[in-house]
């Protein structure tokens, strides 16, 4: 089997389509056409069934991507890391990393690693999704609270707590109306992020060192952090947030912070597989979340 159409067959089925993956690879369509062609007929099978307007993998090709995507991304990581001796980072630099993490830390990560490294292409992608780095073709993943994960290696970034927020102009219960049994909570209107669990509690410690209960009663759900704290600034209701998404916005006034959650800190991760070796490109990376960067 020949590994250049083994890997332009890959990549066809990765991006949808012999056009999106030429302008992804910058390489001529007709040569990806020829090439899947060619794989068809040494493997004797159809991999692509061709429309008018779209194409879709057959069974056989369908099989045949989810076996070997993983590996050709090992072969290409393979080559990368021989090439790594050298002394300049070079290559493609994928990233997934949380949607508010991205945008207020992340960002100026990436610019500043853009300048270092020109021979790196980096692109990062903002998703609250749980990436899988082997199966969605990234370099590194960027977890909060990840769970143990054997496939998985990498380190703590930072330290994050959550805090109860809410504008200035809403009402904030005193230290005696605020209830320390979670039977007799006291129900604040709340702008609620889509995944939180229903009927969660907030517990939280005020600036006084007591533990209060309150249970937040949703009249917003959103589907990002970013959104809720917009709403809050709004003054639709109290939320429960970073401290790294609101600390700017208590400095200045414009938030009014409650108390902070009791519990475990929030930590962030960065992980990488630990079946891929790991490139000059992610190491450069890794070194840019170190204790220097005010990151942990």
């Amino acid at each position: 089997m020949d590994l250049t159409s083994l890997a332009d067959f890959n990549a066809v089925a990765l991006h949808g389509g012999f056009g999106p993956a030429s302008r992804a690879l910058d390489r001529p369509k007709a040569t990806l056409s020829r090439r899947v062609a060619e794989l068809e007929d040494d493997l004797g099978v159809r991999l692509i069934e061709r429309g008018a307007r779209r194409l879709r993998l057959t069974e056989e090709g369908l099989a045949l991507h989810e076996r070997t995507r993983g590996l050709m991304t090992e072969i290409q990581e393979a080559g990368e890391a021989v090439a790594s001796r050298a002394p300049v980072p070079r290559g493609r630099l994928r990233i997934s990393a949380p949607v508010v993490f991205a945008h207020v830390l992340l960002c100026q990560i990436a610019a500043r690693f853009a300048l270092a490294y020109p021979q790196v292409e980096l692109e990062i992608i903002a998703e609250d999704r749980v990436a899988d780095p082997v199966e969605d073709g990234y370099d590194l993943v960027i977890r909060i609270d990840p769970r143990p994960d054997a496939q998985l290696v990498g380190r703590r970034i930072l330290s994050d707590e959550r805090l109860v927020v809410a504008a200035p102009g809403m009402s904030i219960p005193s230290a005696s109306a605020m209830s320390t049994n979670e039977a007799d909570a006291l129900q604040v209107p709340a702008v609620m992020f889509a995944a939180a669990p229903p009927g969660a509690l907030w517990n939280m410690r005020t600036e006084a060192g007591d533990v209060r209960v309150i249970q937040p009663m949703p009249v917003l759900r959103m589907s990002s952090l970013l959104m809720v704290r917009e709403a809050v600034l709004q003054g639709v209701g109290a939320a429960l947030l970073p401290r790294l998404l609101v600390e700017q916005d208590v400095r200045a006034g414009r938030l009014v912070c409650w108390g902070t959650a009791t519990g475990a800190p929030v930590e962030v991760w960065a992980l990488y597989s630990s079946r891929r070796l790991l490139s000059a490109k992610v190491r450069a990376f890794m070194d840019m979340l170190k204790p220097d960067t005010g990151m942990v």
